[in-house]
């Protein structure tokens, strides 16, 4: 028995040590790179064509993706620079994403709302699969999900949300009123007269201390957030199945988790360095040495930046 939690304890740990890219390299080895799937793209209307293209009969996830965009004219553009296109249709797409009804809550932390149209359209699955696809396919991840969401999805059980995640001005003011009750006579008419409310949430009871606030405003959150749109969560999890991304989210979520959620990320001195490549003359040159003393100038002028 000691033996094998011991094991269990290094499996877990070595694990940990998996980098995201190398995490991505892996599920990305199943795109067979002799075939293609092809998107049409028009700028002015990134969804449209994505959509086209991700329920063409002849696409497949595990195909490589060739992106060409036309113009408003109907010009097109070749499209074939190393997969540039692709890596601009995919971060566009992400982008629009976000902007679709089938997400709720603040910008950079949206969790999944249940639409009818949307799941009567499975639109559900297919951002689910346009994100699985997106990753492994080396374009962005969303980087907008929320936290809670993300966590929820990969099997954890930490729930952070607060008020300001509620969109509705109406339930954000009542569950903000429950959490500022200052006393128990306050708390206990603020749950009759929102009875209703609570109800539905399944988070209505007597309440006899104050110390419950908290407590009913976090089960309300976990039912508003999760629970009542556990329909539309499915779906998307079924999309995220796509290329084993759903199973490595769930092996890997601290790895993964960072491509899905906002995260401030402080720019470095290094990476604002490795930005930019510049055009040196021939070694040897006096130019040359000249070229090399200013990048090093350069490069203290970002460490000072940085600091």
């Amino acid at each position: 028995m000691v033996v094998r939690m011991f094991c269990f304890i290094l499996t877990a740990h070595g694990v940990d040590q998996l980098s995201i890219s190398e995490v991505i390299e892996n599920l990305a080895l199943e795109i067979d790179h002799q075939a293609v799937s092809r998107f049409n793209i028009c700028r002015s209307d990134i969804w449209d064509g994505a959509v086209r293209g991700f329920r063409r009969a002849t696409f497949s996830e595990k195909k490589d993706i060739l992106v060409k965009f036309t113009d408003d004219e109907g010009r097109f553009e070749e499209g074939l620079d190393a997969g540039g296109p692709k890596r601009e249709f995919l971060s566009l797409l992400m982008k629009e994403l976000n902007k679709r009804p089938i997400f709720d809550g603040p910008v950079e932390s949206r969790y999944l709302v249940y639409n009818s149209t949307a799941i009567e359209e499975d639109e559900y699955y297919l951002a689910g699969k346009m994100i699985a696809v997106s990753i492994v396919h080396g374009g962005p991840g969303p980087n907008f999900l929320s936290e809670d969401l993300v966590s929820y999805i990969s099997g954890q059980t930490s729930f952070k949300a607060s008020v300001v995640d509620i969109t509705d001005e109406e339930i954000g003011k009542v569950l903000q009123e429950i959490l500022n009750a200052p006393s128990l006579d306050i708390l206990q008419d603020l749950m009759v007269r929102n009875s209703a409310m609570l109800q539905t949430a399944g988070c209505f009871r007597h309440v006899r201390s104050c110390d419950e606030q908290k407590k009913i405003v976090e089960e309300y959150l976990k039912w508003y957030i999760i629970h009542r749109n556990s329909t539309a969560i499915e779906r998307f999890k079924a999309g995220l199945e796509s290329l084993q991304f759903l199973k490595a989210l769930q092996q890997h979520p601290r790895v993964l988790t960072p491509a899905l959620c906002h995260a401030d990320v402080k720019l470095s001195a290094a990476e604002m360095e490795n930005l930019f490549l510049p055009e040196l003359s021939q070694k040897g040159s006096n130019r040359r040495a000249q070229e090399e003393k200013a990048m090093s100038y350069w490069a203290d002028y970002l460490l000072d930046c940085e600091g």
